[in-house]
Parts: structure tokens; C-alpha cells; sequence
């Protein structure tokens, strides 16, 4: 029986970001080696998705290296368009209002994307070849830009929800609505990223599952419109947050499904280190954490095995060209 992917995703970035600060530190990265042996002792394979901090931390620099050379993970490209350089303010503040990328113009889109790309291929020694958007905001223009690049993979996509409640700079309209997006992989059509097309540009969606029912939603929504709210209809992710294994594993089984050969999970790097997210705020949280991996990871391994998203992306095309 063929067995299914398992696509773990992990967005690299500085500790804490939910914070807010004006520095960011990167402390979280003396702490990815237990993540990581934990995976290569499932047979799994983590894609780093890396941004501009990490990229310049000589410590997490090593870290990818090793990875890189062991074929045992990835390393992928992750942007907060705020500090990445080259600097270009779109608000009075970026540091405050943390503006999606897809709000700069476009040259500024181009420049920031050009630069983390040609950073991450200097230090790691590698070509870039995955990508998530920071703020999981997306757009035509962002695609053609990653194809332009030798890009293959995005995994900005999280079907069911709707960012476009989420702000970025005050003057723009929030982020990327996902609601009607596929829930399956599919070549990004260049005219709209919302179907399949005709690009070299593999979309891999996160794994997002509906919490209730369609009927539900649709009361829970038109109470919210009552209330005068807007928000996304409630979701599980392939996301660990605290002693929600059991929702894990049913995102993992509504997935398969779906119909996918696939699920991907995801984590922020600094979510390994206590005080480094608001989720995990001590060692007791960080250590029900890995529990609940542990325990994931032993029920996933008998069915699935681990790709990184370029080694999922040519299993994938090559099934297409046998269709």
C-alpha cells in the first residue's frame, strides 16, 4: 500500500514575534535540535521555512547546513516584509502595524523577495526552492514573482480561512481570504492564484479543517454579523497547540478523505522554546508539547512517510506525468 506524505512545515523566525518588540533575538534556535532529532527518529523530514533574522544568525546558519548536508530537512524561504531589507516604510510605523508584503508596491515586493531569496542561497550553499508567506498573505503578483525566481513550491495557502479580518497597514483591506481556495495541491494559474493552472508553481495547502458543521457555521456566522463582528468560521490546524492531539489526528483523517496524499503540519521555530510564543510559556507547556508530537508522530509513522516540500513536489509531478 502506498503509503501517504507527511509535510512538516516550520516557520523560522525570531522568538516571540507576537510581542511586538523593536529587536528581535533569535534564542529559539538553541533549541531546534530536539525538534529536529525527534523527527529524524520517525523517518521525518522538516522544511525550515527561514526568514531575515534567522538567516543571519550564524548559530541557525550551521544548524540548516548540517540538515542540508544529511538530506535529512530543507531549508525554504519565510519573509516578514517589515524588517526584511531593502527597508522601504509603507506606514508611520512598521515595527507596529507589521504591513503585509502584498501591501508594498510592486517593485518593493520584488526588491524584498529578490534579496531574502539571494541571502538564504549565499548562506545555505542551496537553491530556494520552497516559500511561505509571512502573515500567510498571497497574491498573483507574489507567485510570479517566486516563479520568476525558480521557486516550486508555496504552502501560503490555508483553506477555510479568511485573513482579510486581519489587518497589516492601516490604510490597506487585510489579508488573503482562503475560503474557496483548494484544499488539494495544484499548479497556481497565474491570472488567479484561487485555481489550477498552468505554472511551474505547485501550491501545497496547509492542512485546515472546518471545527463545525456547514450549518453551523452559517448560524454562528449571521450571530457574529449581529454582534457587529467579523470573524473566520472556527478551524483545527495540523498544529500543535497544548493537548489538542486528538484534533490533530482528525484533521490528519478529514484530509485523507478529501482525497489528499498528503498532510502537512506546521510550527513557529520559536514555539520549541519556552516564553518563546504564547502558547508555550514555560518547560511544563514545552514539555506537553513534545508529548503530543511524540505521540502524533508514532501514530502517523506506520502510514505516512517524510518529505520535505521539494521531494514532495517531485513525487508529485512525476505522478502527474504518468496520468
Amino acid at each position: 500500500m502506498t503509503r501517504h506524505a507527511f509535510l512538516i512545515t516550520i516557520d523560522t523566525e525570531g522568538d516571540n514575534l507576537w510581542r511586538n518588540h523593536r529587536s528581535i533575538t533569535t534564542k529559539n534556535t538553541g533549541y531546534l535540535p530536539r525538534f529536529q532529532s525527534l523527527c529524524e527518529r520517525y523517518g521525518f523530514k522538516p522544511t525550515w521555512l527561514t526568514n531575515y533574522e534567522m538567516a543571519i544568525d550564524p548559530a541557525f546558519v550551521e544548524f540548516g547546513k548540517d540538515v542540508i548536508a544529511r538530506k535529512q530537512g530543507e531549508i525554504g524561504m519565510h519573509l516578514h516584509a517589515w524588517n526584511s531589507p531593502p527597508e522601504a516604510p509603507l506606514t508611520d510605523d512598521d515595527w507596529r502595524w507589521q504591513p503585509f508584503l502584498i501591501e508594498y508596491p510592486d517593485a518593493v515586493l520584488r526588491d524584498k523577495v529578490a534579496y531574502m531569496t539571494d541571502l538564504l542561497e549565499e548562506k545555505f550553499q542551496t537553491k530556494m526552492l520552497s516559500h511561505r508567506a509571512g502573515r500567510w498573505a498571497f497574491d498573483e503578483r507574489y507567485a510570479a514573482i517566486l516563479t520568476e525566481l525558480g521557486y516550486q513550491v508555496d504552502c501560503s495557502v490555508t483553506p477555510r480561512v479568511n485573513w482579510s479580518y486581519t489587518r497589516g497597514a492601516p490604510q490597506g483591506k487585510g489579508g488573503t481570504n482562503y475560503t474557496h481556495f483548494p484544499a488539494n495541491p495544484y499548479f497556481i494559474d497565474p491570472q488567479d492564484i484561487s485555481r489550477s493552472g498552468h505554472s511551474s508553481l505547485l501550491e501545497i495547502p496547509m492542512s485546515i479543517q472546518y471545527k463545525y458543521s456547514s450549518l453551523m457555521n452559517t448560524i454562528k456566522q449571521g450571530v457574529y454579523r449581529l454582534r457587529g463582528k467579523q470573524k473566520s468560521p472556527a478551524v483545527y490546524w495540523l498544529r500543535p497547540s497544548g493537548g489538542n492531539l486528538a484534533d490533530m489526528k482528525r484533521v490528519v483523517e478529514m484530509s485523507l478523505a478529501e482525497g489528499n496524499n498528503y498532510t502537512e503540519f506546521m510550527l513557529h521555530s520559536s514555539e520549541f522554546m519556552p516564553d518563546g510564543s504564547p502558547t508555550f510559556k514555560n518547560e511544563r507547556d514545552i514539555e506537553q508539547l513534545y508529548e503530543d508530537l511524540e505521540a502524533l508522530f508514532a501514530w502517523l509513522a506506520p502510514n505516512f512517510v517524510g518529505q520535505t516540500l521539494a521531494e514532495y513536489y517531485d513525487t508529485f509531478t512525476q505522478q502527474q506525468a504518468q496520468r
